[in-house]
């Protein structure tokens, strides 16, 4: 096998094309001259404008969707295959859940496997690692990734890796990569995190006061461009810069902390979440407990990625007080919030 580079994309495939990343990835890919053509699949039709998007309708959670997807491949042969099709929070239907992420993955990588592209790129969090109280201070890629316990949401996330870790495996001619987000976060994300910081209480475990690590939408976008134009191999972490104690990012955030011990909180959150009066599970409360810090070496010196915004500028861009990555002052709140510098 040739450790040649690769040439550019010029065609590009790209599952879960209306959620956030997906719909800035074509958007960010339709400005860029050196790309003909962009498949954009999902159940529905994304928000780009652009001649150079062809959408084809796909729902990953269909027993039919792996011929679908070798069809779409066999037609438009991309050269870089995008799988992004991952719900931004837990749901409680988890059965359609795993159908759409657990099998839906199989579905893709075997259509992969028929039409066998250059480049494929999978989208992940860096919760896959889990909040230990044995873990190392920062997480690297070969860490194991512990999960977390009963949450089918993460686990499921865990299978797909694996089954791309086994498929990088089987097909050494394609350049199979996983980009790890930590907690995603600006102005235009709507995910499990900004649902979650936007109550003016939330929940502290008495006692605890875990690291926080995010990164910007503009950010992960940026790697995404990164890790599509490259021969990228292997897991990276795309993370921020720095870090911030859990408590100290709720007093950024002008949130209110409500102190609770371990045992009530988790009796609390697996009521609120039976009742549907909230959207995060009580299978998070250790990341309440324990920090999940990722290492961002690899994809600085592999990727070539390193974020420009630290975890303040990121917070304050999530409340609507834009800071360049210089960390000028900030403008008005456009949302009821403390700024503590």
């Amino acid at each position: 096998m040739s450790d040649a580079p690769k040439p550019a994309p010029a065609v590009v495939a790209l599952t879960g094309a209306c959620t956030d990343l997906g719909v800035e990835t074509l958007r960010r890919l339709s400005d860029d001259p050196t790309i003909e053509t962009l498949i954009a699949l999902d159940v529905s039709a994304p928000d780009v404008i652009s001649d150079k998007v062809k959408f084809v309708h796909l729902d990953l959670s269909q027993p039919g969707a792996g011929m679908r997807i070798a069809d779409v491949l066999e037609e438009y042969k991309p050269d870089t295959f995008v799988h992004a099709a991952f719900l931004s929070a837990p749901t409680h239907d988890g059965a359609w859940a795993h159908e759409l992420e657990d099998v839906g993955t199989m579905h893709v990588l075997d259509a992969c496997a028929r039409q066998q592209p250059q480049r494929l790129v999978l989208f992940s969090t860096t919760l896959v690692y889990g909040a230990k109280p044995d873990q190392p201070a920062y997480l690297r890629e070969d860490a194991k990734l512990g999960g977390v316990t009963e949450s089918r949401f993460i686990n499921d996330r865990i299978r797909a890796e694996e089954q791309v870790l086994r498929f990088a495996r089987n097909h050494p001619n394609i350049d199979v990569c996983s980009l790890r987000f930590a907690k995603l976060l600006g102005p235009n994300s709507d995910n499990l995190f900004t649902r979650f910081l936007s109550r003016p209480v939330a929940p502290t475990l008495t006692g605890f006061d875990p690291l926080m690590q995010c990164v910007h939408e503009d950010d992960a976008i940026r790697a995404i461009l990164l890790a599509i134009r490259k021969s990228a191999r292997g897991a990276f972490n795309i993370v921020g810069k720095d870090v911030l104690p859990y408590t100290t990012l709720l007093a950024l955030l002008g949130r209110l902390p409500l102190p609770l011990p371990k045992g009530f909180a988790k009796f609390i959150g697996k009521a609120m979440w039976a009742t549907k009066l909230s959207e995060v599970p009580s299978t998070m409360i250790d990341h309440l407990q324990y920090s999940c810090v990722a290492d961002a070496t690899r994809a600085r010196e592999t990727l070539g990625f390193e974020a420009k915004y630290d975890i303040r500028q990121t917070l304050a861009e999530f409340l609507g007080m834009p800071m360049e990555p210089e960390m000028h002052s900030p403008k008005p709140a456009t949302r009821t919030a403390t700024w503590m510098n």
